[in-house]
């Protein structure tokens, strides 16, 4: 294979890579037979303030740098009464933003904001859907997630030839998450 045949694709090095795949990403939702339906009549959606607001998000997930305010889980969780917002959405919604960011990027940072709206999909649902365990539906991981989540613990756990949990401890108070991300 020659790279001008087939050249590779760039990852996400920025601001304007994000506002293209979030362009890119909510064409294809509107257009979604069961995700259009939820953004368009449901939640009657501004584009033009909720454009905005998503690269801000996701400039922030990725780089620190967006300055995204907001509340994810609220504005979810005010659809639960209005329509269906169950796993199938949220796996049909992760599904259509891989595919997005897979058609347009391959990287570290496509790589890492893919495994983040992965983390962000189950943490929303199981929190708006009321599952047991509120950080995330432990039925719902990916392999992957799976070894984050043991690499993360096991410092915590002491020894490293400890067996790893992948039971999630409780949610952290604000206090001590402020004083972990300072870290």
């Amino acid at each position: 294979m020659f790279e001008a045949d087939h050249p590779t694709k760039p990852d996400i090095a920025g601001r304007a890579e994000i506002e293209t795949l979030v362009n890119t990403f909510y064409q294809r939702v509107r257009k979604d037979d069961t995700l259009g339906f939820i953004f368009e009549q449901v939640a009657q959606t501004n584009w033009e303030t909720h454009l905005p607001k998503m690269y801000a998000f996701w400039e922030t997930v990725l780089f620190r740098s967006g300055g995204y305010v907001g509340n994810p889980l609220a504005a979810h969780a005010k659809l639960i009464p209005l329509t269906a917002m169950g796993r199938a959405q949220f796996d049909h919604w992760l599904a259509l933003f891989r595919g997005t960011v897979d058609d347009l990027f391959a990287g570290e940072k496509a790589e890492h904001i893919k495994n983040c709206a992965a983390d962000m999909a189950n943490v929303i649902h199981a929190r708006i859907n009321s599952i047991d365990e509120p950080r995330f539906d432990p039925a719902n991981l990916t392999p992957e997630q799976r070894e984050r989540y043991a690499r993360y613990k096991a410092p915590a756990q002491g020894a490293a030839n400890e067996p790893v949990s992948l039971k999630p401890s409780p949610p952290l108070s604000p206090q001590t998450a402020r004083s972990r991300s300072r870290t």
